[in-house]
């Protein structure tokens, strides 16, 4: 059985034994600068190859990607209120030729499809606007008005989808909203196209999975500070879009960059099987938790023969773990709900859409491309579990594993967005932790005292960055990165390592098939060059809506995230919370925060009666508001001692990532 190697200092070691024979030899002549470097023959090669594996005379996908268009303005810029960019189309106008040395083929064609955007018919009475965001806002005829499906992640781009919408078809009334999960691309332009004064009247329905607003919550505002800044990486928000730049994602162009907003859902969808009418079409809906996210659904209109697929397929690949971070998705359970779509739905649909890329029509076609689509989400999941049980790693699974032949050649497949590598560790890690079992890896050092000490037992950087320049002229770019960002981690300001390691993953990235992987190589590099992107436009905007719809609950436990336990070691307290939702007990223990709810204590030290905007200005650290909001009766310092210890995340917004 192969045995787990980690960290190991063998290779410190083989460099420190080769550093005086490196002395001795001819110095290599590579300039290392600050610029963007081309493709290197070894890059070049390495794409080339890509033609001999793939068939780019099937057009198929492009016929799809084009049927059906209605309208679409000759180019496509949208800004916000203040005339900032938030969403181009136009960027990318420089598709239209063969793939450059800069680009991996595949992702290159890939672009070239998702640079296709207007409004489309689906088939009769179902309507797309694609290419106006990262993602597909749909849009059901009903007798009187639409029922809008996802509408965007930017209130800018789904107020210019509409407009095209009304523009072409008519300007009738929005019905209801579906979103079909709880991601912001898939909601966040929800205020682009209806007031929540008319859903909260009742003239519109918001319609959602159960449980859909607790994780749409969760996960943009618990981590949503450390997703945004990672993000970034991976949407390619720190790029230009161009060829040696940003390309797709295999979703769509990017993520825009504009409002994001949110209305909460009136109407849960609480199993599969249930069905709604709504203004005359009846949409029977299928639940499936735990696959592309925790909450999602799929829908089927009988009538039209037409099968909403979600994000559960897209087109690609997609990812069992997402490099901005999230939960880690379940394989074996996406294909066995895709398998379920199958077996309610396969026998009669004649056209499979999504909220993401281009449909798909035929029914011989949509059953083979939910099976295929299955069937790598199921070979990642059993075959990483395989290896796992042979006692191999994540990191050497992600090396072993490759999909079989045959789906490897189906465009649809393809790894643009997620990768095989990337989603087996998913599976080690959802199965296994973090743990390998090789006790060294218990209580490793910080990569920054790991380097330090690394170096200190190599001793003469000179002569390693010697060695990594040879390696670089040799193509060895993977290896070159790994030990050039080990220097930099020793010593941020060693600026050949710096530029060098910046070279290296600017190859890898010229190579990358996936678009998230090429945009975090390029944005890598990009800051090892110019030094971390603190420019505000390069993130998008935070989900303001969901922090003000966050439950009392949710208040209470975002409140113990922010607070620094470190500064309240020595603070406890008991605090009765008057709330018009209800009463709450919040425990300060040492510094934790626990709460309880429906509850009151009568030996409480203080109790505070406000509401949830009251709540919020703790956490917002608003001490105006809280002198406003919040009444008080006792120890009054237990607040201001809570509140001094609250940490305001906008300080962190652009933390470093590719240096300590």
């Amino acid at each position: 059985m192969k045995k787990n190697k980690g960290k190991s200092i063998i290779l410190a070691a083989a460099m420190l034994l080769s550093l005086t024979a490196c002395s001795s030899e001819k110095k290599s002549d590579l300039q290392l600068t600050a610029d963007s470097k081309p493709a290197s023959q070894y890059t070049i090669d390495v794409n080339k190859q890509v033609y001999a594996t793939l068939d780019f005379n099937d057009k198929t996908e492009f016929d799809n990607a084009t049927r059906g268009l209605i309208a679409a303005p000759e180019t496509l810029d949208i800004y916000d209120k203040d005339g900032k960019p938030v969403w181009s189309q136009t960027a990318y106008s420089f598709l239209d030729k063969d793939a450059p040395d800069t680009a991996n083929p595949s992702l290159w064609r890939n672009t070239q499809l998702n640079h296709i955007y207007g409004l489309f018919e689906v088939t009769d009475g179902i309507y797309q606007v694609r290419g106006y965001d990262m993602t597909n806002v749909t849009f059901i005829k009903g007798e009187s008005g639409w029922i809008v499906v996802d509408p965007l992640m930017s209130t800018e781009c789904a107020s210019a989808a509409f407009s095209l919408v009304k523009e072409n078809l008519g300007d009738y009334p929005v019905k209801a909203v579906i979103f079909s999960h709880s991601h912001v691309d898939h909601f966040g332009g929800v205020k682009g196209i209806v007031n929540e004064e008319d859903v909260l009247s009742g003239d519109i329905a918001v319609i959602a999975p159960e449980g859909f607003e607790k994780h749409a919550v969760s996960e943009n505002v618990y981590a949503g500070n450390g997703m945004g800044r990672r993000a970034s990486y991976q949407y390619g928000t720190l790029l230009e879009g161009g060829e040696t730049g940003s390309l797709s994602i295999g979703i769509g162009m990017g993520q825009s960059r504009g409002t994001a907003s949110y209305i909460s859902p009136t109407v849960d969808i609480c199993k599969t099987g249930e069905k709604m009418t709504i203004d005359g079409i009846e949409i029977e809906f299928q639940l499936t938790p735990g696959t592309e996210a925790p909450v999602e659904m799929n829908f089927w209109i009988n009538d039209k023969k037409a099968l909403w697929m979600a994000e559960n397929c897209t087109g690609t690949l997609h990812n069992l773990y997402t490099l901005r971070g999230a939960q880690v998705r379940d394989g074996n359970a996406w294909a066995e709900y895709i398998m379920e779509s199958v077996k309610l739905f396969g026998s009669r649909a004649e056209v499979v859409f999504q909220s993401h890329n281009w449909p798909h029509w035929g029914n011989s076609v949509i059953n083979d491309y939910l099976v295929n689509t299955a069937a790598v989400y199921k070979f990642i999941n059993d075959q990483t579990l395989l290896y796992i049980n042979q006692g191999y790693t994540e990191t050497e699974i992600a090396n072993m594993i490759k999909l079989p032949e045959t789906l490897e050649k189906v465009w649809y497949t393809r790894q643009y967005y997620g990768t095989v590598a990337h989603n087996s560790k998913a599976v080690y890690e959802k199965y296994m932790g973090w743990y390998d079992a090789n006790p060294v890896h218990l209580a490793e050092l910080t990569p920054s005292d790991y380097a330090k000490k690394l170096v200190s037992y190599l001793g003469d950087t000179a002569a390693v960055m010697e060695m990594a320049k040879k390696d670089f002229e040799k193509g060895e770019y993977q290896w070159v990165a790994q030990i050039t960002n080990t220097l930099v981690y020793a010593d941020p300001n060693n600026k050949e390592a710096r530029y060098l390691c910046a070279d290296a993953l600017e190859q890898l990235g010229y190579r990358a098939e996936s678009g998230p992987w090429r945009n975090a190589y390029l944005c890598a590099a990009q800051e090892l060059r110019n030094g971390t992107n603190s420019d505000p436009a390069t993130r998008a905007s935070g989900v303001g809506d969901a922090i003000a719809h966050m439950t009392p609950e949710m208040i209470f436990d975002y409140l113990g995230i922010l607070a620094d336990t470190t500064k309240l070691s020595d603070l406890s307290f008991t605090a009765n919370i008057i709330l018009p939702e209800g009463n709450y007990v919040l425990r300060v223990v040492n510094g934790i925060l626990l709460y309880q709810t429906d509850s009151l204590d009568d030996k409480a030290d203080v109790t505070w009666t406000t509401n949830r905007a009251g709540l919020l200005s703790i956490v917002q650290k608003n001490t105006d508001a809280v002198a406003k909001l919040i009444s008080q009766e006792g120890n009054t310092e237990c607040l201001t001692k809570l509140m001094d210890a609250v940490t305001v995340l906008t300080d962190y917004r652009f933390f470093n990532i590719i240096e300590p």
